[in-house]
């Protein structure tokens, strides 16, 4: 069985686009947390992945669009986006966003 604990020391940082880096903090077969690094004015394309997924605004400020609507998500604020739902985000003033998404994306491993 792998260990439950993941040691920050040994999480990569993975490029994701211009100014965007993602970190996967812990992961199991069901569920993942990763921590998304924004630049001002860095963008997350719009996109869609058959996960459901939460973020969590630990930092920054964001204009996220789910489904075709806006909305401005600043520090402690958070979202749903459903499966299969088309999604992005354009970072206002720099941040970091906290992912959940079930099950895993294997694609970020």
């Amino acid at each position: 069985m792998p260990s439950p604990f993941f040691s920050a020391a040994e999480l990569l940082l993975v490029p994701m686009g211009p100014g965007v880096q993602r970190q996967v903090l812990a992961q199991g077969p069901d569920l993942m947390l990763v921590r998304v690094t924004f630049e001002q004015d860095a963008v997350g394309a719009l996109h869609e992945h058959p996960h459901q997924q939460i973020s969590y605004v630990e930092s920054g400020k964001f204009e996220y669009t789910i489904a075709g609507e806006k909305r401005l998500l600043g520090s402690g604020d958070s979202c749903l986006v459903s499966g299969n739902t088309l999604h992005g985000v354009r970072c206002l003033v720099a941040g970091v966003l906290i992912d959940t998404f079930t099950p895993r994306r294997d694609d970020f491993l």
